[in-house]
């Protein structure tokens, strides 16, 4: 069975991500991660992912990702210990060094990080004899690369399908540290590719509109089928600073698309699952490499039109069956009279009309505007905790 792999920030976020669909998340603890300004998960909140994961039969992977200096190595062993004795299931790594303290001195298992640049299969057959289980490809192959690599390798190999696309190879980036002295390779990108910049020659703009380097951002569906085929391991979805709304939709999205073609052996309609995607996409998306070269219309330049959805309204933190009544934490503004809709865990999606609401003391509200106010309403279906609340 293939695994379907997402981030997760934060103990909420993993909780939301194995609830909706993923077989796996991916965490970032407190040292030796890519992701500095995401919540990382202490020790304990690690020992705590784990035991909520195992319970449901899911697993959980730490980053262990940077590229160290000599002084980023203080601990490491220790560390390592600590993510063994917590009964992670893998460690994902770039560093040769990690790597092998991993495999010398503790029995994790361990995956080769994108930021190997594995591009071939030779280069797949050097880890895995290594001693690697399973190598997380380089995001400049296609889909074509990928199949061909799968025949000539053992190793099981994992591919992103969703999610933001760095502009430099495999995520190597230089440009952070040098203009705002923030090492992407050390976990603190600035994401200086995004920032609008004028084109100039000869000290004369080449035009007024800005502009950007970054890409799209990845979306794959398309390419699932062909993936699936292919025999791949794992299917990434990356973004652990992204929010619960986008994780619980874009994993329950792939989870449906994944489902669907394994139970019918096709997709005749690949909309169903895009217009589900963009209820919570801020950024224009693409296929990235998975096609071939990427051209023009793979890249933003001037095209930036990053904006917040605010479908988003609500998580369900409790339900009264006997009264029918919800318990909601409220996440963006609506009133009574709202059309909305229940995202529910296993993708089901129900519509229902606010006719009241009330505070915790049980005085009627006719507006929810103030972020995570606990709110009580009458919703005519039975719903869990982690549902969400969406405007229509």
């Amino acid at each position: 069975m293939i695994e379907l792999l997402a981030p997760a920030g934060d103990l909420e976020k993993l909780k939301i991500a194995l609830l909706y669909g993923a077989d796996a998340v991916f965490i970032g603890g407190e040292d030796f991660s890519l992701r500095a300004r995401a919540s990382n998960f202490t020790p304990e909140d690690i020992i705590q992912a784990t035991t909520f994961a195992h319970e449901r039969g899911k697993k959980v992977y730490v980053t262990t990702n940077i590229i160290p200096h000599h002084e980023d190595m203080h601990g490491l062993l220790e560390y390592l210990q600590i993510l063994e004795s917590a009964n992670v299931d893998a460690i994902i790594s770039a560093s040769p060094y990690i790597i092998d303290t991993a495999l010398r001195h503790t029995n994790l298992e361990v995956h080769l990080s994108t930021q190997q640049s594995t591009t071939n299969a030779r280069a797949v057959n050097f880890w895995y004899e290594h001693g690697v289980k399973r190598i997380v490809l380089a995001r400049e192959l296609d889909k074509y690369q990928i199949r061909k690599i799968k025949q000539k390798t053992k190793a099981d190999l994992e591919v992103f399908i969703h999610g933001g696309m760095c502009m430099s190879f495999s995520g190597r980036c230089s440009l952070s540290n040098n203009m705002t002295d923030r090492d992407a390779n050390r976990g603190g990108c600035a994401h200086s590719c995004r920032w609008n910049y004028d084109l100039m020659q000869n000290n004369q703009k080449l035009s007024e509109t800005p502009f950007s380097m970054s890409s799209k951002d990845l979306e794959a569906l398309k390419q699932i089928p062909h993936l699936i085929d292919s025999g791949i391991t794992s299917l990434k979805i990356e973004g652990r600073m992204k929010s619960l709304h986008y994780i619980a939709t874009v994993v329950s999205t792939y989870r449906r698309l994944i489902d669907d073609y394994l139970k019918y052996g096709v997709i005749n309609d690949f909309q169903i699952y895009s217009n589900e995607l963009d209820k919570a996409e801020n950024r224009l998306a693409s296929h990235g490499f998975l096609e071939g070269m990427p051209g023009v219309n793979q890249q933003l330049y001037d095209q930036r039109n990053e904006r917040p959805t605010q479908l988003f309204i609500g998580l369900v933190v409790a339900y009264d069956d006997s009264h029918k009544i919800a318990t909601i934490e409220q996440r963006n503004y609506f009133e009574v009279n709202d059309e909305v809709e229940i995202f529910h865990p296993n993708g089901l999606v129900e519509p229902f009309k606010v006719v009241s609401m009330t505070d915790e003391q049980g005085e009627p509200l006719s507006v929810a505007r103030h972020p995570k106010q606990i709110i009580q309403m009458r919703i005519p279906f039975a719903v869990e905790p982690y549902a969400m609340l969406r405007k229509r």
